[in-house]
């Protein structure tokens, strides 16, 4: 299932803010036996001029609002690296 949503991942975030750069990792492994629900870990790494002149707390935002209903049906933690260049 986490390779699905990896998927699932890149073509949202790609649609959504067309990234110069875009690593999306899937970090279950590190948190084998933690509760989740059967959902994944995963780390992103995204730079898209979408976020120049945006405080951190604006890319998150915009990070969670492409991945919108993957946050409830997916994924269990989101750890986020957004940057504009």
């Amino acid at each position: 299932m986490s390779e699905v949503v990896l998927e699932q991942i890149r073509q949202r975030l790609t649609a959504a803010l067309a990234p110069t750069e875009l690593e999306v990792v899937d970090e279950g492994h590190l948190h084998a036996g933690h509760a989740g629900e059967g959902k994944g870990h995963f780390h992103v790494r995204i730079v898209s001029p979408a976020f120049a002149g945006l405080l951190p707390i604006r890319r998150h935002r915009m990070v969670y609002a492409a991945l919108d209903g993957l946050m409830d049906n997916g994924i269990h933690a989101l750890s986020i690296d957004a940057k504009n260049k």
